[in-house]
């Protein structure tokens, strides 16, 4: 009784022609797990980390930025705001507006940094690993806060060694610096977009000046806008850093903050979900 083996036939197609091959999706594609993606942007944030500890220089903004801008404003324009003899109140005054300030200037260099690492090709080397393009971003974010941080721990030293105090209470000072992180860190989300979207550092740079100054000046971190022309005091009542410096300054000196305190999260979570997503796709389809 003879047997018949059965060979596998190689699979068709309907029209009689050989299937075609299943293909891979490419590393990174996939969907990634909640527990890998922290993992990856935990080692991100630690590249990024040592990147700093090896050029040092990086830090020179957050270090010296917080030391010029707090004693050019108490010692030169402090006097002219607040009045002759008026040093002390004003640096209560300023020091806590001046923490929005910080944020807005350290969410610039995430721009520039991004920008950089384009041209340099370390998007491109990122491409060919199997993470989510989401959390080269977050990773980024991440470390700026550090900065954030580090730069607003200086700018309060300097408020204090300046005459600064606490009319409330040490949380109310840290709920102050965490409005500011938050702000920060949704204000960074734009100009990851804008160093997406521009060609050069030196065009991102420009860009963020030019949204940058009418917003810092254009508000009450510097000066209460009692003394500004009608038009300008619309635009600083509505201008989000008037917002911020106005929660962080009542969280220390006392004072209504519910307002200011909501819509300064209003914004920051409004900025968030339209340049968040926008970014990410932006930074998808450019590496």
């Amino acid at each position: 009784m003879s047997t018949t083996t059965t060979l596998p036939q190689s699979p068709t197609s309907t029209a009689g022609g050989p299937a075609p091959e299943k293909r891979r999706a490419p590393a990174g594609e996939g969907r990634i797990g909640l527990r890998a993606n922290l993992r990856h942007i935990g080692a991100l944030v630690r590249r990024n980390a040592l990147q700093i500890k090896q050029d040092p220089e990086s830090m020179f903004d957050a270090v010296f930025t917080p030391i010029i801008f707090i004693l050019l404003f108490v010692y030169v324009f402090g006097g002219a705001i607040a009045g002759k003899g008026n040093n002390d109140a004003y640096v209560n005054y300023v020091t806590p507006g001046l923490m929005a300030m910080m944020g807005m200037n350290i969410a610039m260099a995430v721009g520039v940094g991004i920008n950089d690492d384009i041209k340099k090709g370390v998007m491109d080397r990122f491409r060919t690993m199997p993470i989510a393009r989401s959390s080269v971003l977050v990773a980024k974010i991440v470390v700026e806060i550090g900065r954030m941080l580090v730069a607003t721990a200086i700018l309060l030293g300097m408020g204090f060694l300046l005459g600064m105090e606490i009319h409330t209470s040490f949380l109310h000072l840290c709920a102050a610096v965490g409005l500011s992180m938050v702000f920060g860190a949704s204000l960074m989300w734009i100009f990851i977009l804008l160093g997406l979207s521009l060609k050069t550092a030196q065009a991102v740079q420009g860009m963020a000046m030019l949204v940058l100054m009418p917003l810092q000046f254009g508000s009450s971190i510097f000066a209460p806008p009692t003394s500004m022309p009608g038009w300008l005091k619309t635009f600083t009542d509505y201008n989000p850093l008037s917002n911020l410096a106005d929660a962080a300054r009542n969280l220390v000196n006392g004072g209504p903050v519910a307002h200011s305190v909501w819509m300064t999260l209003g914004w920051a979570l409004a900025i968030t979900v339209i340049t968040a997503p926008v970014a990410v796709a932006k930074f998808r389809n450019k590496t």
